[in-house]
């Protein structure tokens, strides 16, 4: 095949007369180039039609200076045959397209066949022996560094064996995101399989949510997100938005690699952040990720980054390889979607209704609203919705017939001590099930103080039956509002919990309960509930003096006394181990007692000789674990 130079020389020979002359017969194998060819290559005739007009950038143009720019990068490559091609060069042939005939040329002229993205590579054969595996002989599949050290090759046996089913969820969800991050990636200047970092960070879920509080699929803290440009708001948190996230993640990693130089520098500053990276290396003298992952600084979790992406992206482009099965795989659809934008906040069961498409439609491609409405937005400032593809073009001619009076309009109220949901549902003339689902809270006693919560509110006067379908909405969905006297006010104390799961059984005539440890327990407030002693509950559960607090749902061995010494009785699963005559109501005095902060239930039951269920029946309490203090608890058979 002749190479590039030659093709060139030969073009430049052409005489520039307008009379042509015959061309002798091309060498065999030689492709003859047409005049649009010749144009695009020369420039000549372009510039000559062009001369007088004004210059402008127009499609033509463009297009061709960048086939021009393409011929360039491509030169240095085409005269020295012995060269490989760069980084630059192969991002420059995937720019121009599968299609393009100048990229087609060029991968002729530089005899790189492997390079042409309409030729699959050759699948691989079974690796059975990793140790010994060459990663060389697949390396040019990748634009990222990739290397078999030991940690690399465990964890591919762990995406094998403990961690495939979770991989094999991560490389099916990979089809629905790849096509729409790659090209940002490459866009911004960072290597397409850059995105396999983000299959390591979440398994490319734009909900998943981390012990950092790092959110979306490229797992960024709120400061982070904030310097790259990522809103994070009332209304929406634009890192669990797979585009936006993206585009933010590819600003961060190339100012990293920019700074650090390497990429698994980069991906480790990713993951400890740049600076701890760099006073490593200028610690060690040594900007060889692996040779700083030998030394003290990098947490475990780094150290096993790099090696982690490394063998994640090495069985996604070649599953058979290692051992995975075609069908072992659901892959799901790529992101496709229309846009629309809103120009106030809006109801997303009105924006389904009118797209003719679900609710959860909506939120899967706008997984960054926080609530069930969009964001406030104005003409100037219009927010964009995705929706659908397709779908655009109904949602616009429907929404355009729902009648501003028709849907809801929303208000924002900060929640103050002493409220709860039913008085604020109350004085904006709203309903808890609207104001729970809109909020995304499970309950009523999810109240926090100054948290903020979006009021649903009719927009006018035939609002009320929107109202009402957004009640039956939610009730179908399952939200259920909660009578105001079971209502917790927002701010209210909550009492130290001693009442776990209890269980008594009889040993040698002695009564043994099994006690579960709960939130707020103290071995004190366990020792006063059955009238024993701290000494007593250390010796039973053989409990170290040094060991002051418990873990929540540990088990408890209490031995509340004997027959002789101390009368046990069993109401109804209740244990009765006082040793003290129970307080007995006369003529009503004492039918109601106030529970104080630091009581329980089961110490109230113990008081006055009843059970916590009959407390719970006397009382309609569900859940006695939130029983607030200070409430007014009826101690006598009505």
């Amino acid at each position: 095949m002749p190479s590039l130079c030659l093709m060139l020389v030969t073009l430049a020979s052409v005489p520039s007369s307008k009379e042509e002359l015959p061309m002798p017969p091309p060498p065999p194998g030689m492709h003859v180039l047409g005049a649009e060819e010749k144009k695009q290559l020369l420039g000549s005739n372009a510039a000559e039609e062009t001369a007088d007009e004004p210059e402008e950038a127009n499609e033509d143009v463009e297009s061709e200076s960048a086939e021009m720019e393409e011929l360039r990068a491509l030169e240095g490559a085409a005269l020295d045959p012995a060269a490989k091609p760069n980084a630059e060069v192969l991002q420059s042939l995937r720019r121009l397209g599968v299609a393009n005939p100048l990229r087609l040329r060029m991968l002729d002229a530089l005899e790189e066949p492997i390079l042409r993205e309409d030729d699959t590579p050759p699948e691989l054969p079974l690796i059975k022996d990793l140790e010994n595996f060459d990663v060389a002989q697949i390396q040019d599949r990748y634009d990222i560094p990739v290397e078999m050290q030991p940690l690399v090759a465990q964890y591919i046996q762990f995406f094998q064996g403990p961690g495939r089913k979770w991989y094999r969820k991560w490389v099916s969800r990979s089809t629905r995101y790849l096509p729409v991050m790659q090209p940002i990636l490459e866009q911004k200047g960072l290597p397409r399989d850059t995105v396999y970092l983000a299959m390591i960070e979440s398994g490319f879920s734009s909900s998943a949510y981390s012990w950092a509080h790092a959110a979306g699929p490229w797992q960024f803290i709120s400061g982070t997100a904030r310097m790259f440009g990522l809103r994070e708001d009332f209304w929406v948190d634009e890192r669990r938005d797979p585009i936006k996230s993206t585009y933010a993640a590819a600003a961060y990693l190339k100012q990293m690699h920019d700074d650090l130089g390497h990429w698994y520098l980069a991906w480790a500053g990713y993951n400890t952040g740049g600076g701890r990276v760099r006073r490593m290396m200028d610690k060690y003298g040594t900007s060889d990720f692996w040779a700083l992952s030998e030394e003290k600084g990098f947490a475990k979790e780094t150290k096993h980054y790099v090696p982690k992406l490394i063998a994640a992206a090495l069985i996604a482009k070649n599953p058979s390889a290692f051992g995975f099965r075609e069908e072992e795989f659901e892959y799901e659809p790529p992101m496709a979607f229309d846009e629309a934008k809103l120009v106030d906040a809006t109801d997303l069961d009105v924006i389904a209704r009118a797209a003719g498409i679900s609710v959860k439609d909506v939120q899967e491609l706008n997984p960054e609203l926080k609530r069930w409405c969009t964001p406030p937005a104005t003409e100037k400032q219009p927010y964009v919705l995705r929706l659908p593809k397709g779908t655009a073009e109904q949602f616009a001619k429907n929404f355009k017939q729902i009648s501003p009076s028709e849907r809801l309009a929303f208000r924002i109220h900060k929640v103050k001590r002493g409220d709860t949901l039913s008085k604020i549902a109350l004085s904006y003339g709203s309903a808890q099930e609207a104001i729970l689902q809109f909020n995304r809270l499970k309950n009523a006693r999810s109240l926090r103080i100054n948290a903020d919560l979006a009021i649903p509110v009719p927009a006018g006067r035939n609002g009320s039956a929107a109202l009402e379908r957004k009640v039956a909405q939610a009730r179908r969905s399952g939200v259920t509002a909660t009578r105001p006297e079971e209502e917790i006010p927002a701010g209210t104390p909550r009492a130290p919990v001693a009442t776990g799961a209890i269980k008594t059984e009889v040993i040698d005539g002695r009564t043994r309960v099994t006690y579960g440890v709960q939130d707020g327990d103290s071995l004190w407030a366990i020792a006063q509930h059955f009238n024993v002693t701290v000494e007593d509950l250390r010796k039973w559960n053989e409990l170290p003096r040094s060991k002051r607090g418990l873990q929540v749902g540990t088990l408890i061995q209490v031995w509340p006394g004997t027959p002789a010494t101390s009368p046990v009785q069993e109401r109804a699963g209740t244990v009765l181990a006082s040793t003290r005559e129970p307080v007995k109501p006369q003529d009503g005095r004492h039918a109601t007692h106030t529970l104080a902060v630091g009581e329980t239930l089961w110490s109230v039951a113990q008081r006055y000789g009843i059970t916590v269920d009959d407390i719970k029946r006397w009382n309609n309490i569900k859940d006695q674990r939130t029983v607030p203090a200070g409430k007014q608890l009826v101690v006598a058979a009505p």
